[in-house]
């Protein structure tokens, strides 16, 4: 995996109270220490704990063995003789040989079976099957190197916040004060690269909100796995092969909130919807949340202003717009296998009205 990018200056390693936490930062680092990789399907997996499973998962054929154990996360197929599984370790490579014929009729049922139809005229489609397994697929001649499967597979145990502090995720700030943000509303941006742990931290923090509270959520492809009494979502539709029916992300922000949401949650922000959901944010909806994919912290601004230009805003807008709704940056890192929470940061504008981040200290977090 690429290193994360070098941080600018302006963006330092946060503090918790007086002094920074260069031991555990190290630790984490190197993996070593009490920091454990995350082994969906199990909280503590190594404790002994016995794992839960997903299921026989017929149709994934030959991939079958490999999608139930439950500590796999992620299933990598490019094409007919490379396989690659993720068990919460990162990548290792598998013995794996499969016709690209097969493999082809492979793609196509999964993706029939998740309401989706593939061929040549669309050769990239997205699915989301069962409990939330998640499986991209490309044929040729888009892949010229064969069929491509890209399968993300959900938790099998929703893990508490609780859970992630004691598997040492919370390098940046302690809990309480991670806690202390859902406590008081504030509207937050979870960022990181693929993989990082985004969505299970996501999950996690909005399991704390309040019973009496309505969360809704709308996600490009249903993956959020909350622990709520009151949690809704809403998941975009892909246009059928005449161009009709598609509803998106943008839409259905705009359908969320007539369905007066208490938080209102994005998946991802990925399009020209953060101009919605800035507008939302800014209008009374406290307590909201997102996530961005960015390598680093630094890269938060950056990555922003371009979503913004998709949906026509100018770098002035969005940083006005994004310093007045975000209250608190959450970045994750994954290294050795490891996901934490590793930098908080709040949003600013700097001398020439553009959008920059500041280190947020955790004497900010909990005030």
């Amino acid at each position: 995996m690429t290193e994360p990018a070098a941080r600018s200056p302006s963006v330092t390693s946060v503090h918790t109270g007086s002094e920074e936490r260069p031991a555990d930062r190290d630790a984490w680092a190197h993996g070593a220490g009490p920091f454990v990789a995350h082994r969906p399907g199990t909280i503590r997996d190594d404790r002994g704990t016995t794992a839960r499973t997903r299921g026989p998962l017929t149709e994934f054929g030959e991939l079958a063995r490999f999608v139930t154990d439950p500590r796999t996360t992620d299933v990598f197929v490019n094409g007919a003789q490379q396989l690659w599984i993720d068990r919460g370790a990162g990548l290792e490579r598998h013995p794996f040989e499969l016709p690209e014929a097969d493999l082809r009729e492979l793609a196509v049922r999964l993706i029939a079976s998740g309401g989706r139809h593939i061929d040549e005229a669309s050769p990239c489609v997205d699915v989301r099957l069962h409990d939330g397994i998640r499986v991209h697929a490309v044929l040729p001649p888009v892949s010229p190197g064969g069929t491509l499967l890209s399968i993300r597979l959900p938790q099998l145990d929703r893990l508490s916040v609780d859970d992630l502090a004691e598997q040492g995720f919370f390098v940046a700030a302690p809990l309480d004060a991670i806690r202390q943000l859902v406590a008081r509303r504030a509207n937050l941006l979870i960022t990181g690269a693929g993989g990082s742990g985004k969505t299970t931290l996501l999950s996690a923090l909005l399991a704390d909100a309040p019973e009496t509270e309505r969360i809704v959520a709308i996600e490009d492809v249903a993956e959020l796995n909350v622990r709520h009494p009151h949690f809704v979502s809403l998941e975009a539709r892909q246009a059928n092969l005449e161009g009709a029916g598609g509803i998106g992300l943008e839409r259905l922000v705009r359908e969320a909130l007539r369905m007066r949401p208490d938080r209102l949650v994005l998946g991802e922000c990925r399009g020209a919807e953060i101009r919605e959901l800035l507008a939302a944010l800014n209008t009374g909806h406290d307590g909201g949340a997102g996530t961005l994919h960015a390598n680093s912290l630094a890269d938060v601004p950056a990555r922003l202003e371009a979503l913004g230009a998709l949906a026509g805003m100018s770098v002035e807008a969005v940083a006005r717009q994004t310093v007045s709704a975000i209250g608190a940056v959450l970045h994750l890192e994954r290294r050795n296998g490891l996901r934490a929470l590793v930098q908080l940061g709040e949003f600013r504008l700097d001398e020439r009205d553009r959008l920059s981040l500041a280190p947020l200290p955790t004497t900010a977090v909990s005030a």
